[in-house]
């Protein structure tokens, strides 16, 4: 971090409101009799020390080369050890560890802090050090682990010779070949983050974003079944539901049953808490019964498990909203005739309606009135996903449009060998490295539990524009023919559409 001479002059002034801000060239002592300590969620670091200690830091005596031995560590009456650089005049400050005690300590950075932040008094004596750089560098949020990488591999040549020979066909009637479903659960895909104790694969999110991006090179339509199941209904029980709950659902859903996520509205789309959908108790039958209509919902025509969004009470308004999971089975759900789209035509999009709808106490999934905070937090996650769909189906417009430039001649020469075309090209690509960079990002904060919200909307955005731009590329690439049924690229054009709606 570099802190301007400007701002190193006011640094100095507030000197005299007995403020420190520490480089820490070198490893010191600071008693925590005398000073307080504000640790902030930025990262930011700051000691407000009383006047005794600045005396003490002049004296050069006091330099240490080495952190200070345990007795030292100890005495609560040791003043503080500093270089005298110490009080400010270094202008690069260091990154340094901050460590309560010899086996935790967490990396920050030092920056001026106001004295109304300094809230959190020290117990015991910290011992701060110069941070060195490690010898070893970060690796890139798109490498992949061994597994991953396995599982990519085996997703790629599923998805081309399993679900590629299918798509034209599929794509033609609009309905999904009820074979390519049954393969992926027998891939393994259905429950990539389900535990393995009940029959999922028990990987990561970051596995869950391969496999969507790899099966979205083929068909963008099995993509977002897939993602769907995945991302949102198998993290929804992960999750939120019981143990009774995921004994009985988790091995259907991985190995059987397809799943639908019930949360859209004709007059609740972008307003997504406005629904209208009510669930009442019926304290005679001890259960609770569901009235409403839910619109555009994905993989409906397949599912057998529908996570249903609720409101119990209106009065309380989203806070009122709960989740509920009902069967297929169940006499009060139906879902109505599939939407005829422009795109992602395969994947069955459908009214569900619920009349008298009834369903357990235990089907109830999360507590009373959390279905607003599940849909948020599930929703967060699944743009992840759509970003990672938008990265696989740019890639399969690209990979399957560059071959045919190779071989199309055009003034004795390969279209591909033009420069302009190249130009154009390598732009496209290191536009999708970019937004699959952002996609990679986010999942990889998302799984280390950090914060990814702001992350994960940049990388669907990014994602959305990069597939359009590309897609629509590859046409101009092609010509005529790119107009054509005949190539692929003319399918991957509206399907790009859903990422951005």
């Amino acid at each position: 971090v570099f802190i301007s001479r400007q701002c190193w002059r006011w640094c100095r002034s507030s000197m005299r409101r007995n403020f420190l801000f520490m480089p820490f060239p070198r490893r010191l002592v600071l008693s925590p009799s005398s000073h307080k300590v504000s640790t902030l969620s930025a990262g930011f670091f700051s000691a407000r020390l009383s006047s005794s200690l600045a005396n003490a830091a002049n004296h050069e005596s006091q330099i240490m080369d080495k952190c200070p031995s345990d007795q030292q560590q100890t005495d609560t009456n040791r003043s503080i050890v500093a270089h005298p650089w110490f009080l400010g005049s270094q202008r690069n400050l260091n990154l340094i560890e901050l460590c309560c005690d010899h086996t935790s300590s967490h990396r920050i950075g030092i920056f001026p802090c106001h004295r109304s932040l300094l809230k959190v008094e020290t117990r015991r004596t910290f011992c701060a050090r110069r941070h060195d750089p490690e010898p070893t560098s970060r690796p890139a949020v798109t490498a992949l682990s061994e597994e991953e990488l396995a599982l990519k591999e085996h997703v790629s040549a599923f998805a081309k010779e399993v679900i590629g020979p299918k798509v034209r066909e599929m794509d033609d009637k609009g309905v999904m070949d009820p074979e390519i479903i049954a393969a992926c659960f027998e891939m393994g895909i259905m429950g990539i983050e389900a535990p393995v104790e009940y029959g999922g694969v028990g990987l990561g999110f970051t596995a869950a974003c391969v496999v969507i991006e790899e099966i979205a090179k083929v068909d963008p339509a099995v993509a977002v079944m897939v993602d769907i199941h995945n991302t949102l209904n198998i993290t929804a029980f992960n999750r939120y539901a019981t143990t009774e709950q995921k004994e009985k659902y988790f091995p259907r859903l991985c190995k059987s049953a397809l799943s639908s996520f019930c949360l859209s509205e004709s007059g609740s789309g972008s307003d997504a808490f406005a629904l209208k959908t009510k669930a009442e108790w019926d304290e005679a039958s001890q259960e609770w019964v569901l009235n409403g209509t839910k619109s555009w919902i994905s993989n409906s025509k397949e599912a057998e498990i529908f996570i249903i969004f609720a409101n119990t009470d209106f009065s309380e308004a989203h806070k009122g909203i709960t989740a509920f999971i009902v069967d297929k089975s169940n006499p009060g759900i139906a879902v109505g005739a599939k939407e005829d789209k422009l795109g992602i035509r395969a994947s069955s999009t459908c009214e569900v309606t619920l009349e008298n709808c009834r369903v357990s106490k235990d089907a109830m999934l999360g507590k009373r009135g959390q279905g607003y905070k599940m849909a948020i937090e599930l929703l967060n996650e699944g743009r992840i996903g759509i970003g990672a769909q938008m990265v696989g189906l740019a890639l399969g417009a690209f990979e399957n449009t560059l071959p045919y430039l190779h071989e199309r001649k055009q003034f004795g020469r390969s279209v591909a060998d033009f420069q302009g075309m190249q130009f154009q090209y390598a732009r496209a690509l290191m536009e999708i490295e970019a937004a699959k960079v952002l996609v990679y990002n986010a999942a990889r904060l998302k799984e280390a539990k950090a914060p990814f919200v702001m992350e994960a909307a940049m990388a669907k955005l990014k994602a959305t524009e990069v597939a359009q731009s590309t897609a629509s590329q590859c046409i101009d690439w092609l010509g005529g023919i790119g107009f054509t049924k005949g190539m692929p690229a003319e399918k991957y054009f509206p399907c790009l559409r859903v990422g951005q709606s």
